[in-house]
């Protein structure tokens, strides 16, 4: 028990290490003129997308360089989604429909649509981006003086995301928790290792050349989890690419409710730990349990034990802009969640049947 609570103290000193870096050495976007010469192809997938593409199109239509192509590629969508871009693209040329022709056998229809999209891009930049993102200012052009200063062939962000109902609050910081807890964001731009990689399909900023060399999409065409991916392939080919998080100019829903944030973390919340669902449940262990040797063994450090946890849920929260004394107050019912996504996704991953966007991911 001694040895356990001892492995329960390291374990919440890692975490504090790793949030407190990635707090203190929050990587950041500066203001910068728009590069007027260079065209920034923003290429938009969409399925279902009825209720949220509007609010990203009209975001993008404020962008002032008039060097941005728009391309959205409707993957066979049964709602509106096709209605709503042929009304923007009728007040804004620089917006561009495509249309899915059929899903080719082997592919995701993401994975496939972005594909697609980069086909058409005439930019010099590719910039991947969700139907349901907010996106505001000149932020597009940061990003791509950011990729310029560091030399990067990617550059991803996590958006800020937007909490409303009880479900999301309950649900949705897990997967900051978990990310900001595990790997200083740093280290994916200055490590050579593929351990340090990580990145968000919401936002993922190409140089072009690096996409029409490498082809990632068609590389990982059936991956569910291709942000991930590609981040690490591109790690392996000694391409610098950067993560970064907390940037406020850029937002997103995600879910809406509890069951949304379920059905959707299930796909892919074993990537956090290398795809191991060994590694995820040791952390849940870890993060969950690991009170209970402190307190029996080391009673005379549980208050320090509980400052600690205190103080990760304060800097990850700060980090990624969410409201630090919700997220502190919920922590155990974010844990809840957790093991709830962590038990479905090994049901899915066993079974090998999981339906998102009416598609099954496995067939």
């Amino acid at each position: 028990m001694l040895y356990a609570a001892y492995i329960s103290l390291c374990f919440l000193g890692m975490q504090f290490i790793n949030v407190f870096i990635n707090f203190v050495f929050r990587q950041k976007l500066t203001s910068s003129e728009a590069e007027k010469e260079e065209v920034i192809s923003v290429l938009i997938p969409a399925r279902n997308e009825e209720e949220n593409i509007g609010y990203l199109l009209s975001d993008l239509q404020k962008y002032p360089n008039r060097h941005l192509e728009i391309l959205v590629f409707d993957d066979q969508s049964t709602d509106h989604t096709v209605n709503v871009v042929r009304d923007f693209s009728g007040r804004d040329k620089r917006i561009r429909l495509m249309q899915s022709q059929g899903l080719p056998r082997g592919w995701l229809g993401k994975n496939h649509a972005c594909y697609q999209l980069a086909q058409m891009a005439t930019g010099k930049y590719y910039l991947f981006i969700d139907a349901d993102v907010r996106i505001e200012g000149g932020m597009i052009a940061d990003a791509v003086a950011f990729m310029k200063k560091h030399r990067l062939g990617l550059l991803s962000i996590f958006p800020t995301q937007i909490q409303r109902t009880p479900g999301e609050k309950l649900s949705v910081p897990v997967m900051h928790y978990i990310l900001l807890t595990l790997l200083p964001l740093i280290f994916v731009r200055i490590s050579p290792f593929k351990s340090h990689a990580a990145a968000n399909g919401q936002f993922m900023l190409f140089h072009a050349a690096t996409y029409d060399t490498m082809q990632p999409h068609r590389l990982f065409k059936s991956s569910f989890v291709e942000d991930i991916s590609i981040a690490r392939f591109l790690k392996e080919q000694k391409i610098k690419i950067a993560c970064l998080t907390g940037e406020k100019r850029i937002q997103c829903r995600m879910y809406r409710s509890y069951r949304e944030s379920f059905h959707g973390f299930s796909k892919n919340v074993f990537m956090f730990f290398g795809n191991s669902p060994v590694l995820a449940f040791l952390f849940w262990v870890l993060a969950a349990q690991g009170f209970i040797p402190v307190l029996i063994t080391l009673r005379e450090t549980f208050l320090y034990y509980i400052l600690g946890i205190i103080s990760v849920q304060f800097l990850y929260s700060f980090t990624s802009r969410q409201n630090a004394l919700r997220n502190t107050l919920l922590f155990p019912f974010h844990l809840i969640f957790l093991l709830q996504i962590m038990v479905n996704a090994l049901l899915v991953k066993t079974q090998k049947k999981y339906s998102w966007k009416e598609r099954n991911i496995y067939s």
